[in-house]
């Protein structure tokens, strides 16, 4: 099978082993003459990172870097990234690494012309709309797990410190112009980061799937996404080098992105609340919590679960595909609860309020209140 193609949905995408060598052509693609690659700490010293910014400056695009971006990056991350921005003369952003670190790049050239905070285009109706379009500078995406997907997305979550909060910002032109989706960067991912991250990607296709709101294109988009990580991601996990099952991860990582447009749900509503206290892994905190929530939204999915377990040649109907959920998840050494992850229930009520709050909530096939909130962070702690 070739693994190689040239996709325009929902946005350029150059996919294929050894395509990081295109990222000079890339950036000229997207109108950038000087662009600041920003990516996370971890990140800042590796060979990949060191072999972009050498791309870089063999295409006459400088190597300037900024990478002071946190775990869950947050607004405070944000400010000093766009000071760096605008001191370099820079006219765009090469967005590189996992979910923090294409997140918080995405936001640096989103704000790199506004005058409003950028709390002011939360994803709450059409504050999308308060932004000046001509101040939003072009980025290019590369992708360096196989996870969030936030390289095909509109929105970026950061970390609101003041009141402990993630918040999701959204503008359609947060969309990078181009990505380079290349399978060998993330070869080098730790064990638990390829399980973090391909159990995020799971759960975006699978709560697109369960969710209530009508988006065909997505629906089927998750539903094959789902079959991508359960028959590549313990692949990926067990054999670093396999190139194939990292593609697959890959391509499901940005088809979980995708397919959410349709809509997240209870999943992500209560991991974002956990990850922005307690600083854990938001695609572990996923998977943490996936099983209970599966569980709770049956009444409103079985049936929808059900059809997806045949397609995926799942045996068993609903359980069945419950139970290969949660033995993927032990087989790539996720706890079972958030305990584990150092959370407890010292800020259960903050939690719950935030959980309430999330606009992913809003997706959720059965409703959130405060009481079924509780009993499910309960039930994970």
């Amino acid at each position: 099978m070739n693994l190689t193609g040239n996709w325009s949905y929902p946005t350029a995408i150059r996919f294929g082993a050894g395509r990081i060598a295109e990222l000079a052509e890339a950036c000229e693609a997207a109108g950038m003459t000087r662009p600041l690659l920003v990516t996370d700490r971890g990140m800042k010293d590796l060979p990949i990172t060191r072999r972009a910014l050498e791309l870089m400056e063999a295409g006459g695009l400088g190597a300037a870097l900024f990478a002071e971006v946190d775990p869950n990056p947050t607004g405070e991350n944000l400010e000093v990234g766009l000071e760096v921005f605008r001191a370099g003369g820079h006219d765009g952003v090469v967005a590189f690494g996992g979910g923090s670190g294409l997140d918080l790049a995405k936001m640096v050239a989103f704000m790199s012309g506004q005058t409003r905070p950028v709390w002011d285009f939360e994803d709450i109706g059409d504050w999308w709309t308060r932004a000046d379009p001509a101040g939003i500078a072009p980025s290019v995406a590369v992708p360096t797990t196989a996870g969030t997907g936030s390289e095909v997305g509109r929105a970026s979550v950061l970390t609101n410190t003041a009141t402990h909060e993630k918040k999701i910002i959204f503008h359609p032109l947060v969309l990078p112009k181009v990505v380079i989706a290349d399978p060998e960067l993330t070869v080098g991912m730790p064990p638990a980061i390829t399980a973090g991250t391909g159990m995020d990607a799971l759960a975006h296709c699978l709560e697109a799937y369960s969710s209530p709101f009508y988006h065909p294109f997505s629906q089927g988009i998750a539903l094959e996404g789902m079959r991508l990580v359960f028959e590549n991601l313990y692949r990926a996990y067990s054999v670093p080098d396999d190139i194939e099952a990292r593609s697959h991860m890959m391509s499901a990582a940005a088809m979980g992105a995708i397919a959410f447009q349709k809509g997240l749900g209870a999943i992500h509503a209560l991991s974002h609340p956990v990850g922005a206290r307690y600083h854990t892994h938001h695609g572990t905190t996923n998977a943490v919590v996936m099983a209970a929530v599966l569980k709770f939204n049956r009444p409103a999915i079985e049936a929808r679960i059900e059809k997806a377990a045949a397609y995926l040649g799942i045996p068993g109907g609903f359980d069945g595909f419950a139970k290969q959920v949660d033995d993927l998840r032990a087989s790539l050494g996720i706890p079972e609860r958030l305990g584990a992850l150092g959370v407890d229930t010292a800020q259960l009520g903050a939690m719950v309020d935030a959980a309430l709050a999330d606009p992913s909530a809003g997706g959720n096939p059965v409703t959130l209140t405060a009481e079924n909130v509780r009993r499910l962070f309960e039930e994970t702690i």
